[in-house]
């Protein structure tokens, strides 16, 4: 099977869903070999901030010399980018080869009644076939949703958990509340692995510290509060943290400090070992723990940091006037959002360009974003049968806003925008991220011929 044709397969099978559970995923892989055995990984649950989180600790692990393999979710740029190992997505050529085995395992569990794994079991799997065939070191992991039923959470050799911020989201899968989405999110804690939480409500830390108690895990709470000398910027942010000084990312947006602090938790409850020029149990290291076993020294930790990337997270896209590209589609998202543009853009005129799926609490994002604009323009995001159109979406936004416009297209909307903005007024392109990729070309060509 060639590329196109693996394409159109995972296409086709878009047909059955989302289906919460480990029946099928177990199945599946028990068909292949049970590929994911013999991995070693650092899970990864939240609401917000997984993928960063994801960036920061794989990124870190590559440069202290690894084998890294990195699953996320969903992509932005090209679909090859869910599925990376040191930096580099898995070749075409190796996802025809997977697909056609993953068709003969899915056709032979449909002929005998069983259940067709989803498209996210399918690509799971996948997964887990590239990194044992890479011999990975260890797999940085994100859960697609939730953390108890999700596909991923079939893995049984758990270095780290990491939660990242949790809040609303997938309720109609989830739970209603926070304590429930939270007991799912909290799913991914395996005995004997560390866990790591991002400073969360008081009703959240409870349902962590609760599954992390029952199963003996020791628990790390990673508070940014605790991060000093932060120096915010659009480029690059610098902080000290743990008796690390000027640390360095180059992924803007406030929130982008927690998710550092996270991700620093994380990998020191790997193993960070004695670092350059410490000694154990002094400052950020470990405390004369070596974790599971993967030390990084400082050097390739600050090179780590900083080489992070993550499109989509209030990403720069262009200069004079600024276009931001950010995946908020949430509320938790939206609020960080807000926040950030008022941080970093005091005073400016704003111009959104949204795009939601209708599953989504577009209201919410809505009601936390909209006073910041002087014209929002609302798309629909393509090829995405949960797209909220984007006359709909115009209609909802009306209700809090007077200056909005629906545009037939996302080329419609850049253009749109680009004629409204003077050089020094700040474009935002945010919601789903389902469209951002494209939107990102789009932008990047525009950029282009201005140049």
């Amino acid at each position: 099977m060639n590329y196109a044709e693996a394409l159109a397969y995972m296409e086709e099978i878009k047909q059955y869903g989302i289906s919460p559970g480990l029946g099928s995923i177990r199945e599946l892989c028990g068909r292949l070999g049970n590929p994911q055995k013999g991995l070693r990984f650092v899970h990864v649950a939240g609401t917000n901030g997984k993928g960063s989180v994801c960036a920061f600790v794989s990124s870190a692990l590559q440069c202290g010399g690894y084998r890294v393999g990195k699953y996320t979710s969903p992509a932005v740029v090209d679909d090859r980018e869910e599925i990376q190992v040191n930096g580099r997505f898995i070749p075409k050529a190796a996802v025809g080869r997977y697909v056609e085995r993953l068709k003969a395992a899915c056709d032979g569990m449909a002929a005998e009644g069983l259940p067709h794994p989803t498209p996210f079991e399918v690509k799971t799997a996948m997964a887990f076939l590239y990194f044992g065939e890479k011999k990975c070191d260890i797999v940085v992991l994100e859960t697609g949703m939730g953390g108890l039923l999700d596909a991923t959470n079939i893995v049984e050799d758990t270095c780290v958990a990491v939660l990242t911020s949790i809040s609303g989201d997938h309720m109609g899968f989830l739970g209603k509340t926070l304590p429930e989405i939270a007991a799912q999110k909290a799913g991914i804690i395996k005995p004997g692995c560390h866990v790591v939480a991002a400073a969360q409500t008081a009703e959240v830390m409870e349902v962590i510290a609760h599954r992390a108690a029952s199963l003996g895990c020791p628990l790390t709470v990673a508070d940014a509060k605790a991060a000093e000398h932060v120096r915010f910027g659009l480029e690059r942010q610098r902080f000290d943290y743990g008796g690390l000084k000027k640390l360095e990312i180059t992924l803007a947006g406030q929130y982008q400090i927690e998710n550092a602090v996270t991700a620093l938790e994380g990998l020191r409850a790997l193993g960070i070992g004695a670092l350059e020029g410490r000694e154990p149990g002094t400052g950020f290291p470990e405390g004369g723990n070596r974790g599971p076993g993967f030390p990084v020294k400082e050097k390739a930790l600050r090179e780590g940091l900083a080489q992070a990337a993550w499109p989509g997270r209030f990403t720069v896209a262009g200069r004079r006037p600024y276009f931001i590209l950010d995946g908020a589609h949430n509320a938790d998202a939206a609020r960080r959002l807000a926040q950030s543009v008022e941080f970093y853009f005091p005073g400016r005129r704003i111009i959104y360009i949204m795009g939601m799926l209708r599953d989504k609490e577009y209201e919410k994002v809505i009601g936390l974003t909209h006073s910041l604009a002087d014209q929002i323009i609302t798309v629909t995001p393509p090829e995405n049968p949960r797209a909220l159109s984007a006359y709909e979406l115009a209609a909802a936004v009306a209700q809090a806003h007077q200056k909005v416009t629906a545009a037939d297209s996302l080329e419609e909307a850049v253009e749109m925008a680009r004629l409204l903005a003077d050089k020094e007024d700040v474009i935002v392109a945010f919601g789903s991220l389902s469209y951002l990729g494209r939107m990102m070309e789009i932008v990047g060509k525009a950029e282009g011929k201005e140049a």
